[in-house]
């Protein structure tokens, strides 16, 4: 008896490929349910992620899985169930996670989860995650920290003369009125 044998179709192979290729220089990514969104809807959450550097990619689940996979990207199974459309993360994830969560009160949209930094999301997460600062209001609060002791010596030296000056001014307004 000859030993049967899957033939993989190779359109598959490619569609796979091709997520592979999209995925390899992302980190994060937040997994939504889209059912019920009209065009003129997933036009324009695209216009606002892309605003961020963010893309909204409609994916084939099994396809996905199998691509996340190959990719050690972490076990997504359960996130990718449904119809599924990936925000893709390619610079930080707070904002793209933040215009999901507002988008998601005006339409129907589904936020799943997230895959952030190779560590699973759930709703409660994502949620909890779009509310840290970004990494530029983190640096410029350090820097604002950083530069506060300096400025006050500064203005501190910078006392010292002007106090000095202000009592010469005093002493000589005192001797120009007595006379």
């Amino acid at each position: 008896m000859s030993d049967y044998q899957v033939k993989i179709q190779q359109y598959k192979v490619d569609a796979v490929n091709e997520i592979k290729e999209e995925f390899k220089d992302i980190k994060d990514f937040f997994f939504t349910d889209y059912r019920g969104m009209s065009v003129e809807q997933i036009t324009e959450l695209r216009n606002k992620l892309r605003e961020k550097n963010a893309s909204l990619k409609v994916v084939k689940n099994r396809f996905a899985k199998i691509a996340l996979t190959d990719m050690d990207k972490g076990e997504v199974a359960s996130l990718l169930v449904g119809p599924t459309a990936i925000a893709l993360s390619k610079e930080e994830a707070g904002p793209v996670a933040k215009i999901l969560l507002e988008y998601a009160k005006t339409a129907p949209i589904e936020i799943k989860g997230g895959l952030v930094e190779g560590k699973l999301f759930d709703l409660d997460q994502v949620e909890a995650f779009s509310k840290l600062p970004t990494r530029i209001e983190l640096i410029s609060k350090l820097m604002g920290t950083m530069q506060a002791p300096v400025q006050n010596f500064v203005a501190i030296l910078n006392e010292v003369p002007t106090k000095f000056v202000r009592t010469l001014q005093a002493v000589a307004d005192k001797k120009s009125s007595e006379g």
